[in-house]
């Protein structure tokens, strides 16, 4: 071989292994299609609103995906154990999760997630049980997103308180007393105890007397309430006049424990929920229950979808209007017979 043919297959070697570098470096600045793994873990599979955000969270991403961003979404549950939750939440990290959207077992036991979220650096959107204060500035991309619990109450009191006002057959006995039985969700939960306290607090700033008959608490579950309201329509028969529930799932209960003990509707007492889940429409527009609160999960469920997608691209338009940098808070409405229609078309 020549040398002036050796010097050109040299030279079209460098050229080839130049190429050959230059497009290995090409591929990595080019940037690929983004993918943003999600991953929601809720508190249990048993609570048909949370169940309801979950899924309105999971359309709203999708509808965010673009032609250069992919949106996956992981739905679980922490089976009402937050060491089960734990284990969740490490199991998606090590999947490759970007964002996580959690709604904890234990608002006061965070700490293990947050851990685990600030040393891999993804940021965590909590949801409907809010963690503490302290626990929730433990680092920068810590954000709440849900309702003021007491304005539930407030607005649950106000709604009966008016109702009983204008429909002065509920005082069945005619006492001048209100006897009511409270279904509380669960002991030591921040929005149960705030929906009991303000409920009943408002009833008696509006006017209203009242006789506590009894508490239960039935952890927000329609059969565990039905069967509350079983024993205790047993021990007081018609003198219950008024129910107080924490949420509508418990209201339902109590409307399905007087359905069975064969109670006329017009013997029974007037039955307040919160939620707006759309049996509770539906008992309201029936005359079952008089009254719910719309928790608002299609606003809640597009705010995070708009906070998960901006923490990944690293933009902060929505996040400026967090209440102190982390808080995203929703506005309860009263539902009530006069506009019950209205919530049925969301």
């Amino acid at each position: 071989m020549s040398r002036k043919k050796r010097i050109r297959q040299i030279l079209w070697i460098i050229v080839a292994v130049v190429m050959l570098v230059l497009t290995g470096c090409s591929d990595k600045k080019e940037p690929e299609d983004k993918v943003l793994r999600v991953g929601v873990v809720t508190y249990t599979s048993d609570d048909p609103f949370i169940n309801a955000l979950a899924d309105e969270l999971k359309e709203n991403l999708k509808s965010m995906e673009t032609k250069d961003m992919k949106i996956m979404v992981s739905i679980k549950n922490g089976d009402d154990d937050q060491q089960d939750q734990d284990e969740i939440v490490e199991e998606m990290i090590d999947a490759g999760c970007d964002v996580l959207c959690v709604n904890l077992v234990d608002r006061t036991a965070p700490s293990r997630i947050i851990r685990l979220a600030k040393q891999n650096d993804i940021p965590v959107l909590f949801f409907n049980r809010e963690p503490v204060w302290e626990d929730l500035t433990q680092w920068e991309d810590l954000y709440y997103v849900g309702c003021d619990a007491e304005q539930s109450g407030i607005m649950q009191g106000e709604t009966a308180a008016e109702y009983i006002c204008s429909h002065p057959e509920v005082d069945r006995n005619q006492d001048g007393k209100i006897q009511y039985v409270l279904l509380e969700g669960e002991a030591g939960h921040q929005d149960a105890i705030s929906r009991t306290d303000y409920s009943v607090k408002t009833l008696i700033e509006q006017g209203i007397h009242l006789e506590k008959l009894s508490y239960q608490f039935a952890d927000w579950n329609r059969g565990q309430a039905e069967n509350r309201m079983n024993r205790l329509i047993s021990q007081y028969e018609d003198s219950i006049e008024l129910i107080i529930s924490n949420n509508d799932e418990m209201a339902l209960g109590a409307v399905a424990a007087y359905q069975k003990a064969g109670y006329e509707q017009d013997k029974w007492p007037v039955i307040f929920g919160i939620d707006g889940l759309d049996d509770a429409l539906e008992a309201v527009k029936s005359g079952k229950m008089q009254g719910t609160v719309y928790n608002d999960k299609e606003d809640q469920a597009m705010q995070m979808a708009k906070l998960a997608v901006e923490v990944f691209k690293g933009e902060d338009t929505n996040r400026k209007q967090l209440k102190a940098g982390r808080y995203y808070v929703s506005q309860y409405q009263q539902v009530d017979s006069s506009n019950v229609d209205e919530f049925f078309k969301r």
